[in-house]
């Protein structure tokens, strides 16, 4: 184990405690302000296909539709009445003053008839916007157009409502915020409670929840400064929060249950500290880099900003937890001293809790019984799994953006109005060689093959580019209605700077997915576009055909992070194997515990599987129905996270039952001790973890519900059916194998039975 300078800790534990305060205040200032620096919209750090398609748009169009806005709004009268026409124009030169918007499309301006319900009392205006712009433009386009509609007579009864890409990834920033801000009011409450029931004391309880919070406190302002160096993901703070007060309390309950126990075998608070740094101190630090493992394999293994600063954010947290828990604590500890007892009176009403009879008897029938406990919790695991062999991952179909918020609200609207493909396109970029023209007779025939390739799929309701701008033409008739391509240009300007390059090499094509096309679905377009591209298509020999846009960026991401998933899992796996032979010297245990964390992960990705992607008890989370697929992210932050988290309770277990092994050397009743004796802890530690991520599980936002349900499930299993059940069992049947080689002579035991 690894050891740590207690004494000096201890006898500078006033300055160890101020420094820690000056801290908290330092960064408590950043911490409030850190949703400002975090991005909602992840990205590769390598060069996609979706990235390079965007890059060629942005340079090679005058105008790009490459970033746009969709405003909807929705009248008490038809859209040809003259108030709707007057709320309409006042709306438009109102976006069109403002510094970010480039250029607006509306019904008036193009005449589609997408644009307009069937009711006649709901439109929308497309507002591209200019590659430079502020990041919260939002609220102020919100509140320019807010105050441009009162300000038209006989309003009242107009609904407008902002969405698109940039309007969802701020209002997704602003409710994670909101959640996390409320699930830590709804998680330190409930903590308190487990820990009061623990401790059986209110001082000795509230110490830990201090150190959860000063974890998160430091360490989100540590983001803010790391942030200014690499893209910060906005589910950084769900993340930090989650984790930081989870493994804040966990390794604290671990220092404090410690030091009472030292005090009470008559040591004074300063010599108790010490123990409790060199053993439970011990362990904490070993627990924590195990965690941080996981979190340095997000950072260097894989391709995703998202999952990358998410890494960042939990390697930070955890360091400063682990930090706090071994410095910080115990030197409150040593001054403290028997006063963490406060109220006595607590103590006698809780005592049956303490009671270690239970967990005894229960140690004392695992001992006698392991291989029926291992067969009982082999089924329950198998079965938990098998949901697993169903996995689809991919973006959700249902809830993936927030439907209380105004831009949720936004896009359901253009959902019933048969628009939703319109604000997230299938984007297919053309760029021929150098010196041609999209308009050519050739070019023509071969973007008209294409266009008809991709109208062919049912999902699709139309594809817009230069091959269509006339439904129904042929060919021939195509290339007589561009014979004069300036003039055609001149006609109609708007469309021609979207869809067409000023040299005419570059052109788009939209493809714009059916009213019914979930999410899910649009990937699949994407991966039949991206098909018809690379089978080649005649007259366009030569030309490079990109597939972007939302969808097509979504699962190259997903590609390239399962592409990399077997080498972060084996970082992972590998160095936590090899910290706890050297933590242990045993080659068993760090095998034991590696297979039987897969199998916790395993078990709790089938939980989800169930709850999510088939909605059984979905609708106690809030969810509208099942997701039918599980956002391919997810399942690589949830591992990476609760191995570390779950090889905590491993770790604390082990720790114990080394202990009481190296000073008897019997194997069995080494085992029923350290189960016995930290059976308390272990449970306490994962109830507090359930609440915490069980509070996320019902955020707003379906990405954090999906990580906090993940790790709440994982958490719940590995305290149960692993650590209590599976564990323990194992260890009785290995018997002194489980401590070679460090244990040379694997003899047959003579052992007491209890």
């Amino acid at each position: 184990m690894i050891a740590l300078p207690a004494r000096p800790l201890i006898r500078w534990r006033a300055w160890v405690i101020a420094a820690w305060a000056a801290l908290a205040v330092l960064f408590a200032p950043r911490a409030a302000r850190v949703q400002h620096v975090l991005d909602v919209r992840g990205s590769n750090i390598k060069l996609t296909e979706a990235s390079r398609a965007s890059d060629i748009l942005q340079e090679a169009f005058p105008s790009p539709f490459a970033e746009y806005v969709a405003i909807v709004v929705h009248g008490p009268v038809r859209w040809t009445d003259a108030r709707f026409e007057a709320a309409l124009d006042s709306l438009k030169a109102a976006a069109e003053r403002r510094p970010y918007i480039s250029q607006i499309v509306s019904l008036k301006s193009i005449g589609e008839s997408t644009f307009v319900s069937q009711d006649r009392h709901t439109t929308f205006l497309i507002a591209a916007l200019t590659a430079v712009r502020g990041e919260d433009f939002v609220p102020d386009l919100r509140e320019t157009l807010d105050a441009a509609l009162h300000r038209v007579p006989r309003a009242s009864g107009f609904d407008v409502k902002v969405t698109g890409n940039p309007a969802l990834d701020y209002d997704v920033r602003t409710i994670s915020a909101e959640d996390t801000e409320q699930a830590e009011q709804r998680a330190l409450p409930l903590t308190l409670v487990v820990l009061v029931v623990a401790f059986g004391a209110l001082v000795a309880a509230t110490l830990p929840v201090a150190v959860g919070v000063l974890a998160i406190t430091i360490a989100l302002g540590l983001v803010t400064i790391a942030a200014r160096y690499q893209t910060m993901s906005v589910f950084v703070l769900n993340i930090t929060t989650m984790v930081g007060l989870g493994v804040g309390i966990d390794y604290s309950l671990l220092i404090v249950t410690r030091f009472r126990e030292e005090l009470n075998r008559g040591l004074t608070p300063v010599d108790a500290a010490v123990r409790t740094i060199e053993t439970a101190g011990s362990a904490v630090v070993t627990s924590g880099v195990t965690v941080i493992v996981g979190f340095l394999a997000l950072v260097l293994t894989t391709p995703m900003t998202d999952t990358r600063s998410v890494g960042t954010g939990g390697l930070l947290v955890v360091a400063v937890a682990v930090l706090l828990a071994t410095t910080f604590l115990p030197a409150m500890l040593a001054i403290l001293g028997r006063n963490i007892d406060r109220p006595k009176w607590l103590a006698r009403p809780l005592a049956r809790f303490h009671a270690p009879t239970g967990w005894e008897r229960w140690a004392r029938w695992l001992g006698h019984r392991p291989w029926r406990a291992v067969a009982a919790g082999g089924i329950g695991v198998a079965l938990l799994t098998f949901p697993l062999t169903q996995i689809r991952l991919g973006l959700p179909a249902r809830n993936w953006f927030p439907p209380q918020s105004e831009s949720g609200q936004g896009l359901a609207e253009l959902k019933e109005m048969g628009a939703a493909g319109v604000v997230y396109p299938i984007r297919l970029v053309i760029q021929l060689p150098e010196g041609e023209s999209a308009l050519s007779a050739r070019r023509l025939a071969g973007l008209k093959v294409l266009t008809d390739s991709l109208a062919r799929s049912p999902r699709v309701k139309e594809v817009r580019g230069v091959a269509s701008i006339r439904r129904g033409m042929s060919t021939l008739q195509l290339a007589i209605y561009y014979s004069d391509a300036p003039a055609v240009r001149a006609k109609n300007p708007k469309f021609f700077n979207a869809y067409l390059s000023a040299d005419n090499r570059t052109t788009l094509i939209d493809v714009i997915p059916g009213d019914t096309v979930s999410l899910t679905g649009m990937m699949d377009i994407a991966r039949r576009a991206r098909a018809i591209a690379r089978r080649g298509t005649r007259g366009l020999a030569g030309a490079e055909v990109l597939v972007g846009g939302f969808a097509a960026g979504s699962l190259d991401s997903q590609l390239e992070l399962l592409r990399r998933l077997p080498i972060t899992v084996g970082f992972i796996l590998g160095i936590t194997a090899i910290m706890l032979f050297f933590a242990f010297r045993s080659l068993l245990v760090p095998l034991k515990a590696v297979l039987l964390n897969c199998l916790s992960v395993s078990a709790a990705f089938g939980l989800t599987v169930l709850v999510f992607q088939h909605g059984y008890g979905g609708r106690l989370f809030g969810l509208e129905g099942p997701t039918e697929a599980i956002w391919g992210v997810a399942p690589v932050l949830v591992f990476a996270t609760v191995f570390g988290l779950s090889m905590d309770y491993e770790v604390f277990l082990l720790t114990r039952v080394k202990e009481v092994f190296d000073k008897t050397g019997r194997n069995d009743h080494a085992t029923m001790e350290g189960l016995s004796a930290t059976a308390s802890t272990i449970t306490s530690a994962a109830l507090i973890m359930i609440l915490v991520f069980g509070t996320f599980a019902f955020a707003r936002v379906l990405a954090v519900q999906l990580i906090g349900f993940g790790l709440a499930a994982a958490v719940l299993l590995d305290a149960t059916l692993i650590r209590m059940v599976l564990v323990p069992a194992i260890m009785h049947i290995a018997g002194r194998w489980n401590w070679w080689p460090g244990v040379r002579a694997p003899r047959p035991e003579q052992e007491a039975s209890d």
